[in-house]
């Protein structure tokens, strides 16, 4: 595991206060990168694995390139994830769940726009049978039936209450504004469109895309590689199939008006705001990650400092940098009542402003830059949270040298560099925003802020 390098942490200053309870922060320890053991299969599947000893488990990551276009074909991978473990030529959805426990272990799938995700975690002594009984998966899932048709049911039952949600009805109302007809533009299939899928459209979808061409199997635990790699090998080695081309560059559309989507009698407005944002091979990306946590990525930000503790206008305000495949995003979301929408968004506005034209102070950003540092130390401490980190950069094609890396390039943003960024992509002229509300009592509010439109 590497946090960050001896370099890095010497140009970081520890504040020590005198006279102070409080025991000062002692700089991230450097650690050595793991040491990722990598084979790739003649069928394309490429495998890493790392050793780590601490506990005697074994942590699996499988990703699967499923792009597609579509709301049909988000429908047919969203029943696809939800059902591929409830049958196979070996087991049934019982015995399937029954073999994995007595492993003494997990399997779950999922699946977003990218990619189809098999998350498993075991004894690290049944690796073999563990790797044996996902390859059967893979391979020979069978979609029964008796089984598809209650968990579509169940599923299109749990999105119509999901889309019930205020929260929900915000975040597809920002995505789809953002990203439009993109895949990216939205993140709930409507029930309308599951209802109608087939069992026989998934048996074909899996057929077609549940390929090891273009996946990564990442494998942290308690093994020795070469092993671990031969195990895998013998597994999977029979699976078969090429990978699907990805998806086109995600643009996001200009600012435009104000978007109100009206929920008539609301006590809150949901307000959302995003913009593009820069991934993670881009130099100016470390220097983006520091503006958006001083801005509004943790409790000390200034979004919360101003309209939580200051003004109490909301609870948890928060901005984040997110990463598609085909594009990045950054996104601010606060949850304030009705009656004060107008001066919330207003403070937004001059918090975002504020991070366009001027520097951070030099102290907020020592604060944000070892609160980065810190939390990328504790995503990986764990084999599940290492095997969950490099899961996630190797479906960007970013190395585990990342996490030596990153590190080093936060030490050496400036107060300069946080503002130039800032100025490109977080001013707030470039940020499309979306309001879930009243719309009868929160658009006058509003509307001296910039032009507005309903949906």
């Amino acid at each position: 595991m590497v946090t960050t390098t001896a370099a890095a942490t010497a140009e970081i200053p520890v504040p020590a206060e005198a006279g102070s309870k409080i025991p000062a922060v002692i700089p991230t320890v450097p650690r050595e990168l793991p040491a990722v053991v990598r084979r790739t299969l003649p069928n394309g599947l490429r495998v890493d694995v790392v050793a780590r000893s601490s506990v005697p488990l074994v942590e699996l990551r499988l990703r699967v390139p499923f792009a597609g276009s579509g709301l049909v074909h988000l429908a047919e991978a969203e029943l696809l994830a939800e059902t591929i473990l409830t049958g196979s030529s070996r087991c049934d959805r019982v015995g399937l769940a029954t073999a994995v426990q007595a492993l003494g272990g997990s399997l779950r799938a999922g699946v977003d726009a990218d990619r189809l995700a098999i998350v498993s975690s075991a004894l690290a002594t049944s690796l073999e049978p563990l790797l044996a009984l996902i390859a059967d998966v893979l391979t020979t899932a069978s979609y029964p039936d008796s089984e598809f048709d209650g968990e579509r049911d169940r599923i299109v039952e749990d999105t119509t209450i999901a889309l019930s949600q205020p929260a929900v009805i915000a975040r597809e109302a920002l995505v789809r504004r953002m990203f439009g007809d993109h895949p990216y533009g939205s993140a709930i299939i409507p029930p309308s469109v599951l209802s109608e899928v087939r069992v026989e459209r998934v048996r074909s979808l899996h057929a077609a895309r549940v390929c090891p061409g273009g996946a990564i199997l990442t494998l942290v635990g308690d093994v020795d590689p070469e092993r671990a790699l031969d195990a895998v090998e013998a597994a999977f080695g029979s699976w078969a199939g090429t990978a699907a081309p990805g998806h086109p560059p995600a643009s996001v559309a200009t600012a435009g008006p104000i978007l109100i989507v009206d929920r008539p009698g609301a006590v809150q407005t949901n307000i959302r705001m995003g913009g593009r944002a820069l991934n993670r091979s881009a130099p100016a990306h470390p220097a983006l990650r520091l503006a958006s946590t001083i801005f509004g990525g943790y409790f000390s930000s200034r979004l919360v400092s101003n309209i939580r503790e200051d003004k109490g206008y909301t609870y948890s305000p928060r901005s984040s940098v997110d990463h598609h495949q085909a594009g990045s995003r950054f996104t601010v979301a606060a949850d304030v009542s009705t009656d004060v929408t107008g001066p919330a968004l207003l403070e937004i506005l001059y918090e975002l402003g504020r991070m366009a034209v001027l520097p951070p102070e030099a102290e907020e950003l020592e604060a944000a830059r070892q609160y980065l540092i810190g939390t990328l130390a504790l995503s990986s401490a764990t084999a599940a949270g290492l095997a969950g980190t490099l899961s996630g950069l190797s479906g960007a094609g970013v190395g585990v040298e990342y996490l030596r890396d990153h590190p080093r390039a936060l030490a050496t943003v400036t107060a300069a560099d946080v503002q130039a960024v800032s100025a490109e992509l977080l001013a707030p002229s470039g940020l499309v925003t979306v309001l879930v509300g009243d719309a009868s009592k929160i658009t006058d509010a509003v509307r001296a802020l910039g032009a507005v439109e309903s949906a």
